[in-house]
């Protein structure tokens, strides 16, 4: 091991730590059944936890042949990890639409109909046309007109302004 280079040492170390890491997050699903992981969560929580899964597998076997020295596109790694990112656009595409808002169609009829009728209203009813309504208010005198300045210009040697 003498003949490696520090660089590779410390890059073989950065990976020996970071799939420890891995295997110590896997822990506790690892330690339970399928089905009693599926059963604690929602339909939708299911398959985006399938989807994490299936990808986590296929980003770890892409890794495994690039440290074997193997190529992983011609092994259908790339196919499948497209794939699953298909998949989980799909998956956030249900997720956004499920949080959209929705329009209630009948609390919006309602909402026009009784509009429209206190509109309605309120033309029928005797006293509430505008000019009773001018009547009920006080009269108010109209602003005060502004004074327009006339400005003149100083005239050069007999010639007029314009």
């Amino acid at each position: 091991m003498t003949d490696i280079p520090q660089n590779l040492k410390e890059k073989l170390a950065d990976l020996d730590r970071s799939l420890t890491n891995l295997e110590e997050s896997f822990t506790p699903m690892l330690s339970k059944s399928q089905i009693e992981i599926q059963s604690e969560f929602t339909p939708l929580e299911q398959a985006k936890l399938n989807l994490v899964a299936v990808y986590a597998m296929n980003s770890l076997f892409w890794a495994y042949l690039n440290t074997c020295g193997l190529e992983p596109l011609g092994k259908g790694v790339k196919t499948e990890l497209d794939r699953v990112r298909t998949y989980m656009n799909r998956v956030k595409e249900i997720e956004d639409k499920a949080k959209a808002p929705r329009l209630n169609s009948d609390a919006a009829k309602r909402f026009v109909r009784n509009a429209l009728w206190q509109s309605a209203h309120k033309k029928s009813q005797p006293g509430s046309s505008k000019a009773e309504a001018d009547q009920d208010r006080p009269v108010e005198a109209p602003p005060p007109k502004k004074k327009k300045k006339l400005i003149k210009k100083k005239s050069k040697k007999g010639k007029h302004p314009k």
